[in-house]
């Protein structure tokens, strides 16, 4: 799936999914739901009425009985897979998955997937998952599991069967665009850990990478970056955000990350479809990372909440964004609670970055566009993005992303094979060139302030808009 949301401890509490969401507590969905139906005119009358003519007639006259619970709930599902790919129903078993990717663990594989034409997709697998260390790659299509078609299933029944009891076998059949046959694979289900935020350090720079927004991210990182600290007994002379494959989680970990590099400003907007309808996030006064240059790394793996805190690091000049064009998915969605074990997962709002940009389709576009040359698949895998997803919204102003990324001439600095990179010693090259690039900045010179530009002395000329 793509989408995430926030513990539902009681049902005031607030919902968001993946992407970032609106509040809606369910003493809001009495006046919603009355107000609705105040709206129904004759036309919706006469909709209804039709409804429940099928209805009767499939009751009546179908050839085997069939249960209510179950003609309701096909109907349901049916009339919110006429909305955008970001909506639907959540049934106790739906629910329960999105609890568990916020709050819990579970035995599986590691990968966010999406359902096309009735085929599991690939977004991206998480990083150190069985998923990730087999070679799964964004855009993959998964047909089989343990030797069965899976074609036909719906998305959680084919989630269900990757995951399973941590340390059993599990073989799954991967179609990808560029391959001549089906590749097998073999893995193994382990724990996977929600364990949003990971880090390390190189060359005096602090790299925190982040996986998730889910619950608990920003605290995460501030004790990550408080960790990197005392290792150096320093501060940093940097720091690089890696975002890449995070398909997103929480709303409030979004802001409460941008907000950590972040001395005021807006950090995102959402609006709603109604003129008023506008919720605005701001900063909070106090740069965790005290001024520091700040890279931050997306991917065409990184959507929703990964692509509000880049766009607000962006539109503030508070960091270089290095890398691919986003996943670009502006939308937000928010839980509406039906009762304790089923909810409605509804799109409810688009978001915006700090400048009023909307990412819905196009996505965040690097300031440094820096491929990632040590995947050996990378120029022949195609690029798997929202605006590839049927019922996708449309963004309202309509941007060719296939000029923003044709390349007239090759980059003479993008030109080594994977080959070639691997024998010196370099397995991730988009990290291996933000190092270099947080090198370039001059030890002694003024720190990396909002609303300022990266000091990048002169031998080092990437452009970038800081």
């Amino acid at each position: 799936m793509t989408d995430s949301i926030k513990k539902p401890v009681s049902a005031k509490r607030r919902f968001a999914l993946w992407q970032g969401a609106a509040a809606l507590s369910t003493l809001a969905l009495v006046p919603l739901a009355t107000g609705a139906m105040a709206k129904v005119d004759s036309k919706t009358q006469a909709e209804i009425s039709r409804f429940m003519d099928v209805y009767l007639e499939v009751k009546s006259n179908y050839v085997e009985p069939v249960d209510d619970a179950k003609l309701i709930e096909g109907a349901i599902n049916g009339m919110l897979a006429s909305l955008d790919p970001h909506s639907g129903y959540l049934d106790a078993r739906g629910f329960a998955n999105i609890r568990t990717q916020t709050e819990g663990e579970y035995g599986g594989l590691g990968l966010s997937v999406t359902m096309e034409d009735g085929v599991v997709k690939v977004i991206a697998p998480t990083a150190d998952t069985p998923a990730d260390r087999a070679g799964i790659k964004s855009g993959d299509y998964i047909t089989h599991i343990n030797k069965q078609l899976i074609i036909g299933l719906t998305l959680d029944e084919a989630v269900d069967q990757m995951r399973g009891r941590p340390g059993t076998k599990i073989d799954i059949t991967v179609v990808r665009e560029g391959q001549s046959k089906p590749i097998e694979m073999s893995l193994t289900r382990e724990i996977i850990e929600l364990k949003p935020v990971k880090w390390q350090v190189s060359d005096d720079v602090g790299v925190l990478t982040v996986t998730s927004f889910s619950a608990d991210a920003t605290t995460d990182l501030r004790a990550a970056m408080l960790a990197v600290e005392k290792l150096l007994g320093k501060k940093p002379r940097g720091w690089i955000l890696d975002l890449r494959s995070n398909p997103g989680g929480l709303l409030d970990e979004a802001v409460g990350i941008s907000d950590l590099f972040l001395e005021r400003g807006e950090i995102v907007s959402q609006r709603g479809r109604r003129k008023g309808d506008i919720e605005r996030f701001f900063a909070q006064p106090g740069d965790a990372a005290g001024g520091a240059p700040v890279i931050v790394l997306i991917d065409s793996g990184s959507a929703s909440a990964s692509e509000i805190v880049a766009g607000a690091l962006q539109d503030q000049h508070r960091a270089v964004v290095m890398g691919e064009r986003s996943f670009g998915k502006g939308s937000v969605q928010t839980v509406l609670p039906l009762s304790d074990t089923t909810a409605l997962r509804l799109t409810t709002a688009r978001y915006f970055t700090p400048s009023g940009r909307s990412v819905q389709e196009g996505g965040i576009e690097p300031d440094i566009r820096v491929p990632q040359l040590s995947d050996p698949d990378y120029a022949s895998r195609p690029k798997f993005r929202e605006s590839d997803l049927r019922r996708h919204l449309i963004n309202e102003k309509k941007v060719d992303n296939g000029l923003l990324e044709k390349d007239e001439k090759p980059d003479p600095r993008f030109t080594a094979s994977a080959a070639e990179l691997k024998a010196k010693g370099i397995e991730d090259f988009q990290l291996h060139y933000a190092l270099q690039t947080i090198g370039r900045i001059g030890p002694s010179a003024p720190r990396m302030a909002q609303g300022g530009k990266v000091p990048v002395k002169p031998a080092a000329k990437p452009t970038a808009r800081n």
